[in-house]
C-alpha cells in the first residue's frame, strides 16, 4: 500500500519513541515534525532522519500530508486535533483524548461530518501481552468474566521527569495519566463503561522536583492525586482501581480479571508500570488448578500457569495504533485504538473525578464498540 503520509506536531520527550517505532512501519511515512520551538523541531529531525522541521501551522496547510501525529501536552490535545481536522487530516494523538468532554463530542462530530478518522492512545493494549489476555477470555479460560482490579501505586514523576509540572496541573493528575492504559484494556477485554463512582484526595499542596536542573524546586499541585474508583460494565462485570501519585511502596496485584472458572493475572515486570507496557508474562490460575484437599495452601505462584503468547509487539511499539489506524483508512474500517473509545474512556474518567462531589455513582452517557483482537500476524496480515 501507498505509505499514510504523517506530520508530527510536538516534540518532546514521548515522541522520540514514536519515531523511532514509526520509521520502521512500511505503511506509515513520517515527512515532517513540528513543535513551537523550531530548534527543537530540527533537533528531531536531524536525529530520525525526517525530511522537514517546521512550525505547526505549515504541516495543517501542507496537502501532502494525510495524518497529524499529536503529542503535545494534554491541555493542547483538543487545539491540535481541530486544526488538523479542519484542514482535512485524519488524526492519531496522545492520550488523554481531551481534557473537556465538549471538545471531544465536538471532535468527533466534525471528524464524522469531514468523514476523517481519529485514532488515540493509549495502543499498549494492542501488544502481544494484552492480546493473549484477550484470547484467553474469548477462548473461555476462566469462564465468564465477573470482575477486575487494577491497582498503580507510584509515587509521582518528579523523582524521574526533571519537568514534571503538568502532571500536576489542571488535566493531570494520576488518574488522567495512568487510568487510560488500565480503562481502555478493561473495554478491550469486557466492553463499554455502564457507571462509575470515585472517592479522591489531594495529599500535598507542593511536590518537589527530585532531579535535573530544578532539583529542589517547589511545584503547586493543582489536583487529587490519589482517586479511587468503583465501574460497573454494559456487561455486568464489576471492577475496582487504585491511580495514585502518594503512595510510596504497595505489594498489591496491578491488574487481575476474575471469572466463574478462574482468575488472570497480569503482573508487573516494573515497579511503576503496567498496563502502559506492551510486554510481559499472562499468568492464568483455573478453579482446577487452584483446588487443594488435606495439603497446606500453595504460597507465591505456585500453581500459576504462565500462558503461551502467540502475538508479536512483545516491546515498547507505541505508534503500533497508528500504524492499525493506516490500514483502518486504507480498508475503511474503524481503527482499534479508535477516537470513540478515547471518548469513552475519558468520560468515565471524568465521571471519576465529579464523583465525590456528587456523593453518587455516574452514568456514562457514551459507548463504543469492543476493539477487534489484533491478528497474530499483524501487519503481514493487512497485505
Amino acid at each position: 500500500m501507498k505509505p499514510m503520509r504523517v506530520g508530527l506536531v510536538g516534540c518532546g520527550r514521548i515522541s522520540d519513541i514514536y519515531l523511532k517505532n514509526c520509521t520502521s512501519f512500511e505503511a506509515i511515512d513520517i515527512v515532517a515534525c513540528a513543535s513551537l520551538d523550531i530548534a527543537e523541531s530540527q533537533a528531531k529531525a536531524d536525529q530520525y532522519g525526517i525530511a522537514r522541521a517546521c512550525v505547526p501551522e505549515d504541516i495543517y496547510a501542507d496537502n501532502d500530508i494525510d495524518c497529524v501525529l499529536n503529542l503535545t501536552i494534554p491541555a493542547a490535545h483538543a487545539e491540535v486535533s481541530f486544526a488538523a481536522l479542519n484542514a482535512g487530516k485524519h488524526v492519531y494523538s496522545e492520550k488523554p483524548f481531551v481534557t473537556d468532554l465538549k471538545d471531544g463530542e465536538a471532535l468527533l462530530k466534525l471528524a464524522q461530518s469531514k468523514g476523517l478518522t481519529i485514532g488515540n492512545a493509549p495502543d499498549t493494549f494492542l501488544g502481544g501481552r494484552w492480546q493473549t489476555v484477550r484470547k484467553l477470555i474469548d477462548q473461555g479460560a476462566i469462564g465468564a468474566p465477573t470482575g477486575v482490579s487494577a491497582f498503580v501505586p507510584t509515587h509521582g514523576t518528579e523523582r524521574h521527569n526533571p519537568n514534571p509540572d503538568f502532571y500536576y496541573q489542571l488535566g493531570g493528575g494520576p488518574l488522567l495519566d495512568l487510568g487510560p492504559y488500565y480503562l481502555t484494556a478493561m473495554v478491550f477485554f469486557l466492553g463499554p463503561i455502564a457507571r462509575v463512582a470515585g472517592l479522591s484526595r489531594r495529599t500535598f499542596e507542593e511536590r518537589m522536583i527530585e532531579n535535573g536542573p530544578r532539583h529542589g524546586f517547589m511545584m503547586p499541585v493543582e489536583v487529587d492525586t490519589h482517586n479511587l474508583s468503583l465501574i460497573e460494565f454494559e456487561s455486568g462485570v464489576i471492577g475496582q482501581m487504585m491511580m495514585s501519585f502518594d503512595v510510596w511502596d504497595s505489594e498489591t496485584p496491578r491488574f487481575e480479571i476474575y471469572g466463574e472458572e478462574g482468575t488472570i493475572c497480569i503482573p508487573d515486570p516494573d515497579p511503576v508500570h503496567g498496563a502502559n507496557i506492551f510486554q510481559g508474562d499472562v499468568w492464568l490460575r483455573t478453579k482446577q488448578t487452584a483446588r487443594w484437599t488435606h495439603q497446606p495452601r500453595p504460597t507465591g505462584r505456585d500453581n500459576w500457569q504462565v500462558a503461551e503468547n502467540t502475538h508479536g509487539f512483545n516491546y515498547d511499539a507505541r505508534g503500533l495504533g497508528l500504524l492499525d489506524l493506516a490500514y483502518a483508512v486504507r480498508d475503511q474500517r474503524p481503527p482499534r485504538a479508535s477516537g470513540e473509545m478515547a471518548f469513552h474512556v475519558y468520560e468515565a474518567m471524568e465521571s471519576m473525578l465529579a464523583s465525590p462531589g456528587l456523593g453518587a455513582f455516574v452514568d456514562i452517557n457514551s459507548t463504543c464498540a469492543r476493539p477487534e483482537p489484533l491478528p497474530e500476524n499483524f501487519p503481514q496480515s493487512e497485505a
